[in-house]
């Protein structure tokens, strides 16, 4: 017997339509990382982005059932690192391409932990650090609101971008007045 209904775990055409679509939404390439009392953890994000300057606030999209979902929740914390042209390697290494564990992740960069008590990665195109001041679950994934305390940018990197669910390196421009 055939049914058209899909199955529990298959996406709807609705789904596979809006994915196609989203595949098309060019987006920033970031690792946002925590440490605290649940423990170290990082993931890389597409879905970051600012939400005001006053004060000044970002949001991250963690997909719930993601193993770091409940480390950021729990330290409260997080830092959001933007990424940069050459940051590709280590951008597949958070989405857990390769089988290393959290620990082993942040053993190839140049992590600063000092001061924030999250890990910063040294050579960024931007890091923003801050506190998580609220969060929403909305389908497979929760919203956290971050408050910022500390940022630090660079614009001599280029920077990463997630398009047709591949990455591909923008190179820095001089910028003119």
């Amino acid at each position: 017997m055939s049914s058209s209904a899909p199955q529990a775990n298959e996406p709807t055409r609705q789904q596979r339509e809006f994915r196609s679509a989203m595949a098309n939404l060019s987006a920033a390439v970031s690792i946002v990382t925590t440490d605290g009392p649940y423990g170290r953890a990082g993931i890389t994000v597409s879905a970051a982005c600012s939400v005001t300057d006053a004060p000044p606030t970002m949001l991250v999209c963690v997909n719930r059932s993601s193993y770091t979902h409940d480390f950021f929740l729990g330290n409260g914390r997080l830092c959001v690192n933007v990424l940069g042209a050459g940051h590709q390697d280590i951008a597949m290494r958070f989405a857990g391409r390769g089988g290393m564990s959290l620990e082993e992740r942040f053993t190839d960069a140049d992590w600063r932990l000092k001061g924030t008590g999250v890990p910063v990665l040294r050579d960024a195109v931007a890091s923003v650090v801050g506190q998580i001041t609220s969060h929403h679950a909305q389908g497979s994934h929760t919203v956290m609101f971050v408050l910022v305390d500390e940022v630090a940018a660079r614009d001599d990197n280029g920077g990463l971008v997630y398009f047709q669910r591949r990455f591909h390196p923008l190179a820095a421009e001089p910028l003119t007045a």
